[in-house]
């Protein structure tokens, strides 16, 4: 039985220019944290991702939906965790003041993380193990499928898992070798380009082959440079990938799209507002072949629903702790896959959650293992960190989904 939620507020400031991006220039990575308890001793922790101020809020709305769970048992939740997750989304004044997005949204997040992640600690497996184990209708038990009913039906989805099944060993080899990685922390937006350089040889010598270059200067001249740095230093058979974090406009995008092409970039992440889907419509078609990649910032799954009904978005970057937690994340994934486009997760959690989640996507939805983000800077905080060598993630075997934190810097309040 869940006996009582906790919910901390929990801040890490940056130094050194890491973090930064053209929008957030002094990033305070910040996580709403559920701590979710059962009568027995156990607690689940679930995380929410925010960058500072305003992280207080997702903490007041976390506690009122983890309340909703003190005294019932989780494995009755969890039977049928998705009609749980709508009748919270939809708490008639809370849905108000999304509907499905922002400080709402990202505290049923919390919530519904610290739910899977107790879940898999009762039955004693990882995370990724224990989706795994489930069958197509548990699975499906688990997810909010409402407003997708035109392009993906409850039948569809369970019929989507169940033949995968029979080929899940060819891609069971992931878990012996690791998921590939990629770097993100080597080009962070403020980062002069000596250190640039530096750090892109580093993660050579990391055993990365892969990694991602902060764009999105007032001065587009520089943003060019800099991505000419990033090349010549990697060579061409590296992937670089550009990320605008929502700096340019339509029509600034297309411009310096078209100019950052000379250096083949694997994607153009973010190039503009997250909401305006008919402008990435516009840009993907000008820009084609380069594909653009999105998510961070996409709200709920109608949304991502919506960029890939319309071809918009080569790579979809559904992040667990940014959506409404695991549930609606394997939700996008369940659409992605049905629209063949790859995931690859944005990491607010620094991947401790999303290891696990890209597990599943590959040997259980049939997803490319591709690469998944790394980001290495909250390391010491969490029990156990994500173990990177040589460029891939190490399977994680610890019961539970890796969210432990070992210390918080609590805010007060």
């Amino acid at each position: 039985m869940i006996s009582k939620i906790v919910v901390k507020d929990a801040r890490f400031p940056l130094t050194g220019g890491a973090g930064s991006d053209a929008i957030h220039q002094n990033p305070v990575y910040s996580y709403t944290v559920a701590c979710l308890y059962d009568d027995k001793g156990n607690c689940g922790t679930g995380l929410a991702f925010t960058l500072g101020a305003g992280n207080e809020l997702v903490c007041a709305a976390a506690r009122f939906y983890g309340e909703k769970l003190v005294g019932k048992e989780l494995p009755e939740v969890m039977a049928s965790f998705g009609d749980w997750f709508k009748q919270r989304s939809d708490e008639q004044q809370f849905r108000w003041l999304g509907p499905h997005k922002g400080v709402v949204h990202l505290a049923l997040a919390a919530v519904t993380n610290a739910c899977y992640d107790l879940w898999a600690k009762q039955q004693q497996v990882p995370l990724w193990k224990l989706l795994l184990d489930l069958t197509p209708e548990q699975l499906v038990n688990t997810l909010d499928l409402s407003y997708l009913e035109e392009v993906l039906s409850r039948e569809e989805a369970i019929r989507m898992l169940t033949e995968m099944q029979a080929s899940r060993g060819a891609r069971e080899g992931v878990l012996r070798t690791g998921y590939p990685a990629y770097d993100t922390s080597a080009g962070w937006f403020n980062y002069p380009d000596d250190q640039l350089e530096a750090n892109c040889k580093r993660a050579l010598d990391n055993g990365f082959r892969a990694l991602k270059l902060k764009v999105g200067a007032k001065d587009p001249e520089t943003d060019i440079r800099r991505a000419h740095i990033v090349r010549n230093a990697v060579g061409d058979e590296i992937k670089v990938m550009v990320d605008a974090n929502q700096q340019w406009n339509l029509p600034q995008a297309i411009a310096i799209g078209k100019r950052l092409t000379d250096i083949n970039p694997y994607w153009i992440e973010e190039p503009t507002h997250p909401d305006d889907i008919l402008a990435h419509k516009t840009l993907a078609d000008a820009l084609n072949p380069v594909k653009l990649a999105l998510g961070e910032h996409v709200p709920n799954k109608v949304i991502f629903k919506n960029y890939l009904q319309t071809g918009s978005a080569g790579f979809i970057q559904v992040d667990a702790v940014r959506v409404g937690g695991v549930s609606e994340f394997i939700t996008v994934s369940l659409l992605c896959k049905k629209f063949g486009v790859p995931v690859v997760p944005h990491v607010g959690d620094m991947g401790q959650l999303h290891q696990h989640l890209v597990l599943f996507n590959h040997i259980g939805m049939g997803h490319e293992a591709l690469f998944l983000e790394h980001i290495p800077h909250l390391r010491k905080h969490f029990v156990h960190p994500a173990l990177i060598t040589d460029g891939f993630y190490q399977t994680p075997e610890t019961p539970g989904s890796s969210c432990d934190l070992l210390s918080l810097n609590t805010f007060p309040g």
